[in-house]
């Protein structure tokens, strides 16, 4: 195996500065970069996506593991350099598109068994792991790194500060945890704020995706005016009185109060009303 650059010294080699504009803070811990890569579990001969590898610590943590594949979606020129010497040290194992992973269906690339572990751009890592929730079949299971704010968010349970619309999403078609909390000193450059792996592991059974999208607009009605009851705020859904009661759910409680297993009652019956 070809000799890599040490972690450390990959930025400086290669100028990856972390730029603010493409939410970057490099994980360059060799430790940390192998505890997250060991989070998903048994990655036996699995097709592995990773979005936004930077200088790639945490593709050589995953490049160790016997996966199957690795294929890294990095829309930042700077960094393909450093991920060819890993590729150049992993025959055969890595594949690197220089691409916008908002832009990439892993689904149609990627075949199965297949995961995503990343360490999320800040940016865009909300509106990534939605497009993934509507894909929930297809993925054995997401591990994730985001700012910690959003990593409650997701795994929020009811009449909590950060329950709302995305945990009710992630909740409604997956278990999640989180497995790991990092300081802003794990980074590099160190964010303002903590971090979190999440572990997304999706349900047997999935929603089609016209319940899915059923359950956004639901969900973004009843969280688009938190303070206001149900009976106001999914008033834009047309006969919202009549929605509720046919899921015995009082009009004078908040979008925060409800259940996972309420969101999908009435998600169910917004479907069937078309």
């Amino acid at each position: 195996m070809a000799e890599l650059t040490p972690l450390g010294e990959v930025v400086g080699r290669y100028g990856l500065d972390a730029r603010k504009a493409l939410g970057q803070h490099f994980l360059l811990d060799e430790t940390l970069c192998a505890r997250i890569a060991r989070l998903p579990g048994d990655l036996e001969g699995r097709q592995v996506l990773e979005v936004g590898p930077g200088p790639g610590g945490l593709t050589r943590a995953l490049l160790d593991r016997p996966i199957a594949h690795l294929t890294a979606v990095e829309l930042d020129e700077r960094a393909l350099a450093a991920l060819a010497e890993v590729g150049e040290a992993h025959p055969g194992r890595l594949t690197v598109l220089r691409q916008d992973a908002m832009r990439f269906d892993g689904v149609e690339v990627l075949p199965a068994p297949r995961q995503v572990v990343a360490n999320l751009p800040y940016n865009v890592g909300t509106p990534l792991l939605i497009g993934w929730l509507r894909q929930g079949a297809a993925w054995e299971r997401l591990t994730l790194m985001f700012q910690e704010e959003v990593a409650l968010r997701i795994v929020a349970p009811p009449r909590t500060e950060h329950y709302g619309r995305l945990a009710v999403l992630a909740q409604w078609v997956a278990d999640c945890a989180v497995a790991l909390r990092l300081p802003p000193g794990a980074f590099r450059p160190p964010p303002k704020v903590h971090s979190a792996v999440v572990t997304i592991t999706p349900h047997a059974e999935q929603p089609e995706p016209a319940l899915f999208r059923a359950m956004e607009k639901l969900t973004a009605a009843a969280f688009g005016q938190r303070r206001k009851m149900l009976r106001g705020a999914l008033k834009s859904l047309g006969q919202a009185d009549a929605l509720l009661a046919h899921c015995g759910i009082a009009g004078d409680r908040r979008a925060e109060e409800l259940t996972v297993a309420e969101f999908d009652a009435m998600a169910r019956t917004l479907h069937a009303r078309g």
